[in-house]
């Protein structure tokens, strides 16, 4: 089963969307399944991870709707208030939905880069992991170390680090990214998306331009614990669907069918519990 790990759908007049104003260009419409599932169609990809993209328990129950009507929709990564009180029974109720597989606070959008280490959001993690929920990390590249104290942590914690970690693509791969993903590595119960890197780079980046984040990446990870996504529809500011995928591809060739076919589905199908 080939499954694209990370897409959105939205409607912006539903409101909770903070971020999502007209200054977004073209990202600033409605963004529905019927757009989306062609293009998995054209390119053979099996199923899909509909990922939150606002921080309310609201965005959560609508995208579950949508996961609901559509077969190819394999789950939702959504979002809950982990800071409140009565986190843990709210998660508790929501991994009794069948197609929650994960959650995702925001982080990225913080000021405090280390708010997951918080006392407060102890008992939601705990949570999580009694119930086999993923933790999906969206950060930015200075809050890494977090993510590495919070998998030490919660070593019972399955976390997926989103778009490797938000890197700044430019010539060479920054030494304080390679070596907080080198750290991050080390965990065990860490795997990482190779998702969301075009909208990082400068325009007309390719598979040269990529290839020494994917290399360091995949050289600490190993190809067990990579998932591929594509991160649409934010992917279209910088290529189309087809784009992202020759780059993809191109960067999988020197590997066996075997470790192609496992980061593009099958670590995702046995990390989420597909």
């Amino acid at each position: 089963m080939r499954i694209d790990s990370h897409f959105h759908l939205w409607r912006p007049a539903r409101g909770d969307y903070g971020w999502l104003t007209p200054a977004a260009g073209g990202l600033y419409r409605d963004h529905e399944p019927d757009e989306f599932a062609p293009l998995l169609a054209a390119h053979g990809i099996d199923a899909a991870i509909l990922v939150q993209a606002a921080p309310s328990a609201a965005e959560t129950e609508f995208l579950l709707a949508h996961a609901e009507l559509h077969p190819w929709i394999a789950g939702v990564v959504g979002w809950t208030d982990m800071a409140a009180g009565d986190a843990p029974a709210r998660i508790a109720a929501l991994a009794g939905t069948p197609k929650l597989l994960g959650l995702r606070p925001m982080l990225q959008d913080l000021s405090d880069p280390a708010w997951i280490l918080d006392d407060r959001i102890r008992p939601a993690l705990q949570a999580m992991a009694r119930h086999s929920l993923v933790f999906d990390a969206l950060v930015r590249a200075a809050q890494l170390p977090a993510i590495r104290v919070l998998a030490a942590r919660h070593p019972d914690l399955s976390i997926v680090l989103d778009h490797f970690g938000k890197p700044q693509i430019g010539d060479a791969p920054g030494s304080a990214w390679m070596d907080a993903i080198s750290a991050l590595a080390d965990a065990p119960n860490v795997a990482v998306k190779f998702s969301g890197l075009l909208t990082e780079s400068p325009a007309g980046a390719d598979a040269t331009t990529l290839a020494p984040f994917f290399d360091h990446v995949v050289r600490r990870f190993g190809a067990g614990r990579m998932i591929w996504g594509s991160d649409w529809p934010i992917l279209t500011m910088a290529g189309t669907y087809a784009d992202w995928l020759a780059i993809s591809h191109a960067l999988l060739a020197p590997f066996g069918s075997g470790a192609r076919k496992a980061i593009l589905g099958a670590n995702a199908a046995r990390i989420y519990k597909i």
